[in-house]
């Protein structure tokens, strides 16, 4: 199973001492769950307002671009519009701040992509297979190839009752693609370019993308899979926040509301042990190179 890696640290710009980074770097990189049980994004009351599941209507999330300044998913047209981007910039240079205290060896590898607020609960949530995150997975974006870039994300639990956001966690990333990796079709003749080309992909899917996305499906409609890790869970309380590869951890977020997210495309170049990551993983399996 994922290992969770606590942390103690108070504040979005704090510090560590350069062995404690190592360590967390290591960490991270080998599948855990960075923890900080203390680390909380605070709201004010005003903003508050924007917990309510009615912001996004049948959306699961907000979504903000740091870079534009775009807000989506919104079903609420009178809200004060200005107040929430200004929220959702505080999350995201937050984070910034995070990770140049977490792990400031990946310097220029690291690239911030977009914000989001999920004011939803989960639990019970009427979603299709593939959409449904309450089952195991590993994350693939099925529009927008990675092209083997790592996906970081930063999780902050702001429910303003107290209560945790309960994910499972599974096992190791290789694990996982050793035990799929035989059922897993190859792209057809042409298949990756014709996506691109009818705009279903914003580019064109690295055979790497199109693995992933395979193992992400196999691994959401394997009932047996899911049942293996049904008690395999831990509370991330509210006031508390986490990061990991969503990208490599096996995770299912199966209950709670009221979460900022922040995700980040990490070069595989930048990292410490790049063998760690599943593009080498699944190379491996596939003895050839897959972006």
């Amino acid at each position: 199973m994922t290992a969770i890696h606590p942390i103690s640290l108070a504040t979005w710009n704090g510090t560590l001492p350069a062995a404690e980074q190592g360590v967390a770097t290591d960490a991270l990189e080998a599948g855990h769950v960075l923890f900080m049980p203390e680390l909380r994004f605070e709201l004010s009351e005003a903003e508050r307002a924007y917990l309510d599941p009615a912001l996004v209507g049948k959306s699961k999330n907000v979504s903000y671009d740091p870079r534009s300044g775009k807000l989506g998913g919104l079903n609420v047209a009178t809200m004060k519009l200005d107040d929430l981007r200004a929220l959702m910039d505080r999350f995201a240079t937050s984070t910034r701040a995070l990770l140049a205290t977490l792990l400031p060896t990946y310097g220029d590898g690291l690239h911030q992509a977009k914000t989001s607020l999920r004011p939803v609960e989960i639990a019970g949530r009427t979603q299709s297979w593939r959409k449904d995150d309450t089952r195991l997975h590993v994350d693939s974006f099925p529009s927008q190839p990675s092209s083997g870039n790592r996906i970081l994300r930063v999780f902050s639990n702001v429910n303003p009752d107290g209560r945790a956001r309960v994910w499972k966690v599974g096992e190791p990333f290789e694990a996982v693609a050793r035990k799929y990796w035989d059922k897993l079709r190859a792209p057809l003749p042409g298949e990756r370019g014709l996506l691109a080309a009818i705009r279903v992909t914003k580019a064109v899917r690295s055979r790497y993308d199109h693995y992933m996305l395979k193992l992400h499906d196999a691994m959401k409609l394997d009932p047996d899979y899911q049942a293996r890790f049904a008690t395999a869970t831990h509370p991330f309380p509210a006031g508390s926040t986490w990061v990991c590869f969503t990208d490599q951890v096996s995770h299912a977020a199966i209950s709670g509301a009221h979460q900022l997210e922040q995700t980040f495309w990490v070069d595989v170049r930048a990292m410490r042990n790049p063998n760690a990551a599943p593009l080498r993983v699944l190379e491996s399996l596939a003895g050839r190179k897959l972006a």
